[in-house]
């Protein structure tokens, strides 16, 4: 038995199924948006069956009931995978005790446990967005309960594979958050405008009434705000998490002008989804890649103080 604990709280182990949390979190907001663009949200027309008579699809709700009651399938994969993490978080909590040099094991039970929880708590608003018949406020509230869920689980993963945060100067410190404040603007406006726009959900589910190309503007300057900020957060940190949020919002900021111009095509609004989960996922990590410096950062190394001891 104390052979299966330390195997499945190794950090090995936990590298894995923290890693696994992320990119299911994401995949989960992809299949979110395929239901929306195929015009299959209410695939499923009541919540938590799929029709009054049963709990899942029928021949009689065709395509879209399939894409509708498979994306609620996947909401017990990511359950599970959540258990799976919670599970090695709670066997590394016996194995780092033998281990000090291991990720810290109370934040990332915390993790772990927070993401598992959010998740049916997830799901409780995706039945919501099909009862208030894809309410585009509602339907906007559960696209970004998502990106919470994979800012938690970015966070996990630099805590178990123990990434080092850069102690930098107030300016810095704060540049960072005001990018990650950005960047939850933008992802915020996005869904107004997806909710404005063709694709909020079904050909008959209401639309948030506002004009869509005016919020498609409005989105598209924050957007221009949140890369100026991160510019300037790469000029001012030189950091490779600075480097990895420009070149997304670069890729994501090409895409969305392309889908914008071109008429909003499924494909090119998949991968703007996708590119909403990259941007927030490494807007999150240079979040987390920075810290205020602390009283022992001045302290000399051993090997200096025995430098100045032997002069």
């Amino acid at each position: 038995m104390d052979r299966v604990i330390d195997g499945l709280g190794s950090e090995r182990s936990l590298r894995g199924w923290s890693l696994a949390l992320l990119v299911a979190n994401c995949v989960i907001v992809l299949t979110g948006a395929l239901v929306r663009l195929t015009g299959s949200g209410l695939g499923c027309p009541t919540w938590p069956r799929c029709t009054d008579e049963s709990y899942v699809t029928t021949p009689e709700m065709g395509v879209h009931g399939v894409i509708e009651f498979g994306n609620r399938l996947l909401t017990f994969v990511l359950i599970l995978i959540a258990l799976g993490t919670v599970a090695a978080a709670l066997a590394h909590a016996h194995v780092d005790v033998r281990r000090p040099d291991g990720p810290p094991g109370h934040r990332v039970r915390l993790l772990a446990l927070g993401i598992a929880f959010g998740i049916p708590f997830q799901g409780v608003i995706g039945g919501i967005t099909v009862l208030t018949q894809l309410n585009p406020f509602v339907v906007a509230l559960h696209l970004l309960l998502s990106v919470v869920l994979i800012c938690l689980s970015v966070w996990l993963v630099r805590t178990v594979w123990r990434a080092p945060r850069e102690p930098v100067d107030g300016l810095r410190w704060w540049l960072a958050r005001v990018v990650f404040v950005l960047a939850w603007v933008a992802s915020w406006l996005g869904t107004v405008a997806t909710g404005s726009g063709p694709h909020a959900g079904d050909a008959t589910s209401p639309r948030t009434g506002f004009d869509v190309e005016l919020v498609a503007k409005v989105h598209a300057g924050s957007v221009w705000l949140l890369v100026i900020a991160s510019v300037l957060a790469l000029v001012l940190l030189r950091s490779r998490a600075a480097l990895l949020l420009v070149l997304v919002e670069v890729g994501q900021g090409v895409v969305g002008y392309v889908q914008y111009f071109t008429g909003v095509p499924i494909t090119l609004v998949m991968l703007h989804m996708l590119g909403l989960c990259l941007v927030m996922a490494a807007a999150m990590n240079l979040l987390l890649s920075v810290r205020r410096p602390r009283p022992e950062d001045a302290l000399p190394s051993p090997s200096s103080s025995l430098a100045v001891v032997g002069e």
